[in-house]
């Protein structure tokens, strides 16, 4: 028996409704959203996006897929290595809605192309690496410009650390405050700003697999996926004005091997006190991995 070929927008998305109304769904099929970052979350936040119906996308990443991506990455498969990542997730995501405007990045973000890749955008998702802290902030920095609401969802451990950056509230610099900072200090106050309540700490069994000066650590599929469930839900959120999203400094934590949920309030972002403390326990276990 041969399938039809022909794609429905309103069947392909019609178990939505119930919790999405039909008009609803039809502002979720007219927004844009720009993904940086096609890997372990950014890829994963552009299938869970694609299911829910937006209808148009920036994506940006110049990597391409490897072998030791297979742990994490919805793209990586044995057909993928070695082809750029945003190309292989236009794909998956064109074969999931194929009416979806995608525009790809495939140099990723840079202060040339940063307008671009921003224009026409309804909400930021960052998906890129850890490590890539510049590229961060000017992300973070035009949205604010732009009046683009701006999310990161940070897959910790077997878990999700969730932050919202809204237009008009505190900002992405107010917040981690690592201007001026050499690297090795940016690494910690960008780890604490993450992780307020660091609930991934106590299971981690083999400490030497993290290496910053190498630039790696480890990582599971099970976060992002837990990352991409709470992304999704957060931008139909603030897409549809439905429901309360607390923005930075609020920071939301949830620890499936511990079953732990935390909200932390940082007034002041990393210049609170308990953002201090957190910072000097921080620091030694840099100094440690950068001098490897």
């Amino acid at each position: 028996m041969t399938s039809s070929k022909h794609f429905d927008y309103s069947q392909g998305f019609s178990r939505n409704i119930g919790w999405v109304t039909t008009a609803e769904q039809d502002r979720l099929r007219k927004a844009r959203v720009a993904v940086a970052g096609q890997g372990g979350v950014g890829g994963a936040h552009v299938l869970t996006l694609a299911r829910l119906g937006i209808g148009a996308f920036n994506i940006a990443d110049f990597d391409s897929f490897e072998v030791h991506n297979f742990n994490r990455q919805v793209g990586a498969s044995m057909q993928t290595i070695g082809r750029p990542k945003v190309e292989v997730l236009a794909e998956m995501a064109s074969s999931i809605n194929p009416e979806a405007d995608i525009r790809s990045f495939p140099r990723g973000v840079t202060p040339d192309n940063v307008g671009d890749f921003l224009k026409d955008v309804d909400v930021y998702v960052d998906g890129i690496d850890f490590f890539a802290i510049e590229a961060r902030r000017l992300l973070f920095a035009e949205c604010e410009r732009r009046g683009i609401p701006a999310l990161t969802a940070a897959p910790l451990g077997m878990g999700v650390s969730m932050l919202y950056f809204k237009p008009g509230a505190m900002s992405f610099e107010e917040y981690f405050k690592v201007e001026g900072h050499p690297q090795q200090e940016q690494y910690a106050r960008f780890i604490a700003g993450l992780s307020p309540a660091m609930l991934q700490r106590g299971y981690l069994v083999a400490p030497e697999s993290v290496n910053f000066a190498e630039r790696r650590g480890p990582s599971t599929m099970m976060a992002c996926d837990l990352c991409a469930g709470v992304m999704g839900t957060s931008v139909l959120k603030v897409l549809l004005g439905r429901g309360e999203l607390r923005p930075a400094p609020w920071a939301m934590q949830f620890d499936a091997y511990r079953q732990k949920l935390s909200f932390t309030w940082r007034p002041g972002g990393n210049s609170n006190p308990l953002q201090q403390l957190l910072m000097m326990l921080i620091r030694p276990m840099l100094r440690g991995q950068m001098k490897k």
